[in-house]
């Protein structure tokens, strides 16, 4: 969705022509992937990490087109809000240590957003949901100035059975929003990582991932607390699912939301992926390529396909396809938190992308571990629950499935995590080093979720929330800057009296 769209208007041709060239780029696809020796590329690791920016109240800085310009840098780019920035990491190969390249580029990218930040008196922030936004932040208003954020919203705009619509969360404090825009995706930020995977091993893979989210997403959470109510552990999955306004149904309905989990284990393939987002999802964006796709194809190339990859980037699930051009396929994992430090984001990496290693060349076929139903529920109740979750994870005697909360499961998988990433290559004493700091979190049940929701009781003991939100989001910033884990953070105290 980095395109740029500078086209005001489409018209019904142009939307008439994309759908066709949709249907051709699909069967382009699969003549590319078939092709000997495509994506045979070393196997290798790219992120994406999104910040808020934040003034010295701790409000949302609409900052993001001017720090952006000054830090003028082509990997920092602005994001759905004007409190939102993204900075796209280099892609390394996924042997020796690659997260600790992933972890240095974001400590000098972070370091230099910084900088600009504070000529303008504000600071970027690593968290999956600013607990200090208020509803008129999220407002029309807040979006990015950029043409694809505001085709989006009026795309989606003609699909919406209502306007303003509302969105409801459960948890400690249930509440609804009323939205009057997709700018409610701006009190969403998230660490995205990209895996390089053949595709002959894409299926496979692909289902691993999904099956590994559930329990990884368990031990990550940072998003507990939205417009000040103590919601999920990870308010940003139902947030973000809810937050497009597109009309889709729950699971098992119809239409299909944009936003979502998934329905079924894959079983066709990579092609299956881009061919059920363009059955099941209409067109939002119809800018048409100068080539057609199959004129690409014949020549030879890989083929460009413009408007598959176009399409398929208004199709947002947690774990997407990702075809690039340049040879090979991916997938990209977008159901992971922003922060709380870079040292954390590493090691959720570590985590979910070994566990998914190991889970992919296991003999047994990830499908068969549990039913596709239990690996969704998995997810919801990580995302709720946290370490607390009720998790079903394969039995290691083959007797079937078995229950335990996550903070029990999680230890188990660990070796796993850890088998997974040294076959691909990734040094032992990295992967043992990154894996520790999540063991330590769980034994201490801390991740950054449960850090803020005890900030926020040891802070309500002396102060009104407004101002507890506040203060927790500033003690939030100091300890991130401090470099260390979220697990050892103290829980703040009230400070002396003056």
């Amino acid at each position: 969705m980095g395109l740029r769209i500078d086209q005001e208007t489409f018209t019904d041709a142009d939307f008439s022509l994309f759908r066709e060239r949709l249907g051709d780029s699909v069967e382009a696809l699969e003549q590319t992937l078939a092709i000997p020796g495509f994506g045979e590329s070393e196997i290798s690791v790219g992120a994406e990490l999104e910040m808020f920016l934040m003034d010295a109240d701790g409000r949302p800085a609409p900052l993001n087109d001017r720090i952006r310009t000054d830090v003028s840098d082509a990997r920092v780019c602005v994001e759905v809000d004007q409190f939102n920035l993204e900075a796209n990491l280099t892609p390394t190969r996924l042997r020796g240590r690659p997260f600790t390249a992933l972890r240095s580029e974001a400590d000098a990218l972070l370091e230099r957003v910084g900088s600009a930040a504070r000529s303008y008196g504000s600071l970027p922030v690593l968290i999956g949901t600013l607990p200090t936004l208020t509803a008129s932040d999220l407002r029309r208003t807040a979006l990015t100035p950029c043409g694809r954020f505001h085709h989006i919203e009026h795309a989606l705009s003609r699909r919406r059975r209502r306007t303003p619509y509302l969105l409801a969360f459960q948890g400690e404090e249930p509440m609804t929003l009323s939205a009057d825009s997709i700018a409610v995706q701006g009190a969403t930020c998230s660490w995205q990582l990209h895996l390089v995977v053949t595709p002959g091993e894409f299926t496979r893979a692909y289902n691993a991932a999904q099956l590994a989210t559930g329990p990884v997403l368990a031990a990550a959470g940072n998003s507990p607390l939205l417009l000040g109510r103590r919601l999920w552990q990870e308010t940003r999955i139902p947030l973000y699912e809810q937050g497009f306004g597109d009309g889709g149904g729950p699971p098992g309905t119809w239409p299909r939301p944009r936003a979502s989990f998934g329905h079924r284990w894959l079983d066709g393939g990579v092609v299956r992926l881009f061919a059920d987002a363009v059955r099941d999802h209409d067109v939002l964006l119809p800018v048409l390529s100068p080539r057609e796709p199959a004129a690409l194809a014949a020549s030879g190339a890989a083929p460009w396909l413009a408007e598959l990859r176009l399409h398929q980037g208004t199709v947002w699930s947690w774990n997407r396809p990702v075809y690039d051009p340049s040879g090979h396929v991916r997938i990209e994992f977008r159901a992971l938190p922003s922060g709380p430090t870079p040292l954390d984001m590493a090691a959720n990496s570590a985590f979910l992308l070994g566990l998914t290693l190991h889970l992919s060349r296991q003999p047994d076929d990830p499908r068969t571990a549990v039913p596709f139903e239990t690996a969704r529920g998995n997810f919801y109740r990580a995302a709720r629950s946290g370490l607390r979750a009720r998790i079903c994870w394969p039995s290691e005697n083959h007797r079937g499935p078995g229950w335990s909360s996550a903070a029990e499961l999680l230890p188990r998988l660990l070796p796993l995590a850890a088998e997974g990433l040294v076959s691909a290559g990734v040094d032992a004493e990295e992967a043992g080093h990154l894996l520790w700091v999540i063991a330590e979190r769980v034994d201490g049940g801390q991740t950054g979720a449960v850090w803020q929701q005890r900030a926020l009781t040891a802070m309500e003991e002396y102060t009104d929330r407004r101002t507890a939100l506040r203060l927790l989001t500033h003690a939030y910033v100091r300890l991130v800057a401090s470099g260390a884990p979220v697990r050892t953070w103290p829980t703040p105290t009230r400070p002396a009296a003056r």
